[in-house]
């Protein structure tokens, strides 16, 4: 069981990374601003001009700290990894599976599943906090809608069916976005998911929270011995971590989606935390992203009953125990692999 632990994001343009002693020390403008135990870093996160020591990235490598660099904007450009200590066994058997449609399917079936159900808890959890009884009618009716989508993923019988219905299920999903935002912020209004790039706060925000979310899913399936690029939902394309972006669809509505709303919700992130590019593009500010990663990391130390093992755990440790649970199923000790559904 791996250990949950701390993520150090840094975000101050110029900042240089290097290992001091069993320590990484962060200096700005040639000062050392902050020292932070390696045994106590799971990941280091660079925004923009951020770099670090080759020193530091052997350590982190040794340690088993995962590295992503990030451009300023929140888009993912590159990940440092370490040595892969997991059983060859299970790796070869994940790229079997992989190459196996049939194979596939039940295990994609079982992810959009978990997704569509966290989907469906998000809308109904919004419908008990809203008094306007024409949203709580909306919202409840489209959560409604989701139990019908898992009914039809359970009976799906080729994976772009599974696609397919996870794709329609998605589109209804955002329409309904609006309802579950509870602030009457014009800039916060959804009209359209734009991703490369964002072209509203609302998008801008969602894509940040899904970038932090591969980050950490992808630590998850490093940690686990799983090859993060080839999933079984998500194709094999260069530089497309599929299987990180398979496990991370059931936390897109958990964590992400609900980060965003409670952010906007209690108006912790408001239009001044937000910069916009001649392209049309929207960004969160330097202030905006502090905020966010604030939150995202007071977030993952929450405490949740883990619905399938039935033990305490962290929010943070939850993608770690997805990714084993999938090895397990990989090694045939599970018959299937049992989705993380939040009740």
């Amino acid at each position: 069981m791996k250990q949950h632990l701390n993520t150090l994001f840094v975000t101050t343009q110029g900042a240089y990374l290097r290992k001091d002693g069993q320590t990484v020390a962060v200096r700005i403008e040639k000062q050392t601003r902050l020292r932070v135990p390696l045994h106590n870093l799971d990941g280091i996160v660079g925004f923009g001009r951020v770099s670090m020591s080759p020193a530091l990235m052997g350590a982190c490598a040794e340690a088993g700290v995962s590295i992503s660099f990030l451009k300023e904007t929140g888009k993912f450009l590159a990940s440092v990894n370490g040595f892969t200590s997991g059983n060859v066994l299970l790796r070869r058997q994940q790229y079997r599976i992989a190459d196996d449609p049939e194979r596939c399917l039940p295990v994609a079936r079982a992810i959009i599943s978990g997704k569509l159900a966290n989907c469906r808890t998000v809308l109904r959890r919004a419908a008990r906090d809203t008094q306007d009884q024409s949203r709580v009618d909306s919202l409840n009716r489209i959560a409604d809608k989701r139990t019908a989508s898992i009914t039809e993923v359970s009976h799906a019988v080729q994976l772009d069916s599974v696609r397919g219905i996870e794709g329609d299920a998605a589109t209804l999903y955002f329409s309904e976005f609006n309802s579950m935002i509870n602030v009457p912020a014009k800039e916060f209004q959804y009209t359209k998911r734009s991703r490369r790039p964002p072209l509203d706060p609302l998008n801008a925000m969602l894509s940040f929270a899904y970038t932090m979310l591969t980050h950490d899913v992808r630590s998850a399936c490093e940690a686990s011995g799983l090859d993060s690029q080839v999933g079984f939902l998500h194709r094999d394309r260069p530089g497309r971590p599929g299987m990180a972006l398979d496990l991370m669809e059931e936390f897109r509505p958990f964590l992400a989606d609900r980060m965003v709303l409670s952010l906007i919700n209690r108006q912790q992130i408001n239009a001044k935390d937000f910069t916009q590019r001649e392209s049309g593009a929207v960004y969160l500010s330097d202030a905006g992203r502090k905020t966010f990663l604030t939150a995202w990391q007071e977030r993952k130390q929450d405490t949740i009953t883990h619905p399938f093992l039935n033990e305490k755990t962290t929010v943070g440790l939850l993608m770690h125990l997805q990714a084993r649970l999938m090895a397990r199923h990989l090694r045939g000790d599970l018959d299937i692999y049992p989705p993380f559904i939040w009740k």
